[in-house]
């Protein structure tokens, strides 16, 4: 939105030729510019009073220095920067579209679909964000944009790097807006750094006033919203369906307790159907009821366990070749999910999530496998009057399973010393169960004899080579995998790769006889595991 050039604005920043004014905030002013190459950029000055207080440059050039690491895809890209200029400045990308502030103004509280792919891009931005080790810290409605080729959360001049939260900040120094603010961010006595758990937070907030159009926390004055921010529950009057839980785990009180923005995702893409409009807005072809993240808690070492949809599955048929990061995918979801017909009515239409056994084609009755529920634990567990399908159970951690190498018809065993062999499967070393950790697994022996590791994971020697051996229990980047379906066995079962982001894919290794992962690139996969059933948990 143009607010026009005032007396004393600047005519030229550096190389750049200002031409209108767009906005001004609390750390200086936003004006639109042209490149020398002629294109239209946004660029943001420090305000004067600010811009000769060394304490504050140098904030700003740390910030600079990570903005630059956020992939473009979610944000507006950084394009240049001169933190020595008098004043200091930032040029970042000119985003086309109103804001979310505005589209709630004008409009309204947005319907399902709408909603659904606000939350979605919201959270993908975050995930690559924190992924750059950058905290947004003021994340509100009026920074997040909702571009024709989707939704781009913008303003990064008061984003700080996750080890810098303390150095340019003054114990009476609060940046941000009070409506959208986490609980810890009033409360300056610990002296702990700000996490990126406050932009949780206020995701949360911003998913509540787009559904809602109002603040679920808001008072009639800066002070009382504090207060209720500090002491109430959120006001979710109006917000329905899964993505009422996810919201609500977003906005609890305790920074531990909320969920990652990783995590955030994976809750929002096992939901079948835009949530928060009931059984009405189910899109055609698609399962019913979707899965959400579990009650919270403990600390925030790695994702916490949630159940997996039949996608999870299928899911990791992208990672086929070569190494799938996080931010990748988070790119894959943005193109899907949030397209340039952002808010046109139907924006799954035509989509299905796949069935594990691959035995349900797309566009099959809704109603054809009964969904999955998730117990206190977070364990998934069948519908009582629903049949269970062998394989769902399987991937959903309630069977134990032999992990059988298709190409050498041989099965994995894990003995207590903890290096993985291949046998006959008829040891209690070739029993496993997959756990769900978010959209992976980790796979656990069930061998009653290994109380020490007994989780697969890779292990990296010393030449870089990579092995599959026994691990500690925690989902991490070495113990998480991706099941992604590829055909079927012999006997017709279906078979999987076994994929880890980090890593690559667990091959069979001829010449040495043995297990071990590595990234494939453009090569085809060549060793795949059919799941066999062995009994129940």
């Amino acid at each position: 939105m143009s607010d026009g050039l005032r007396p004393g604005d600047p005519a030229r920043l550096g190389g750049y030729e200002v031409l209108d004014r767009l906005g001004e905030g609390g750390m200086g002013s936003v004006f639109l510019a042209r490149s020398p190459q002629g294109r239209r950029v946004a660029v943001k000055v420090v305000r004067l009073e600010f811009s000769h207080d060394e304490e504050f440059r140098g904030r700003f050039r740390s910030e600079v220095n990570r903005a630059r690491q956020v992939p473009p895809f979610c944000t507006a890209e950084v394009l240049d920067a001169d933190p020595d200029h008098d004043p200091p400045y930032l040029v970042v990308e000119y985003v086309e579209g109103p804001s979310l502030a505005q589209v709630v103004r004008e409009q309204g509280p947005l319907g399902a679909a709408q909603l659904h792919s606000i939350a979605v891009g919201v959270a993908t931005a975050l995930t690559a964000i924190h992924g750059a080790g950058v905290i947004h810290r003021d994340l509100k409605p009026a920074n997040v944009l909702v571009a024709p080729g989707g939704i781009k959360v913008i303003d990064f001049g008061i984003a700080r790097a996750f080890e810098a939260t303390s150095q340019h900040t003054r114990t009476n120094q609060m940046v941000g807006t009070v409506s959208f603010m986490a609980p810890e961010r009033f409360d300056t006595t610990t002296g702990r750094p700000v996490g990126p758990a406050a932009d949780i937070f206020a995701w949360g907030a911003v998913v509540a006033y787009a559904a809602t159009g109002r603040n679920p926390f808001g008072g009639d004055s800066a002070t009382a919203t504090a207060m209720r921010i500090l002491t109430q529950p959120p006001d979710l009057t109006g917000l329905g369906g899964p993505l009422r839980e996810l919201v609500s785990q977003a906005l609890e009180k305790d920074p531990a307790a909320r969920p990652t923005a990783r995590e955030l995702l994976d809750g929002l893409l096992t939901a079948a159907y835009p949530v928060g409009a009931g059984k009405s807005a189910q899109v055609p072809g698609s399962t019913p009821a979707a899965s959400v993240l579990p009650a919270a808690g403990g600390d925030d070492q790695g994702p916490r366990p949630t159940p997996p949809g039949p996608a999870a599955a299928g899911r990791a048929g992208s990672r086929r070749r070569g190494r799938l990061t996080a931010l990748g995918a988070v790119a894959a979801v943005i193109a899907v999910l949030v397209p340039a017909s952002l808010f046109g009515p139907k924006l799954l239409r035509g989509q299905s999530k796949p069935d594990p056994a691959g035995s349900t084609a797309a566009g099959s009755p809704a109603t054809s496998r009964p969904p999955a529920t998730a117990s206190v634990s977070g364990t998934p567990t069948a519908s009582p009057s629903a049949s269970v399908d062998p394989t769902a159970a399987m991937l959903a951690g309630q069977r134990r399973i032999l992990l059988h190498v298709v190409e050498i018809d041989r099965d994995l065993s894990l003995p207590f010393d903890g290096e993985l062999e291949v046998g006959d499967g008829t040891g209690k070393d070739a029993l496993f169960v997959l756990e769900p950790a978010g959209v992976d697994y980790m796979i656990k022996s069930v061998n009653p004899d290994i109380a020490h590791r007994p989780c697969l994971g890779v292990k990296l020697d010393s030449e870089g080579y990579k092995s599959l051996v026994g691990a500690e229990c925690r989902p991490t980047a070495a113990t998480l995998f991706g099941i992604s379906r590829e055909g079927k066995d012999d006997k017709g079962r279906t078979s999987y790769a076994i994929v880890s982001d980090e890593y690559g894919v667990v091959q069979w290794s001829p010449s040495k006889k043995e297990i071990y992962v590595e990234f494939l690139g453009d090569a085809p996969i060549d060793t795949t595991f059919s799941l066999v059933d062995r009994g129940a948990v």
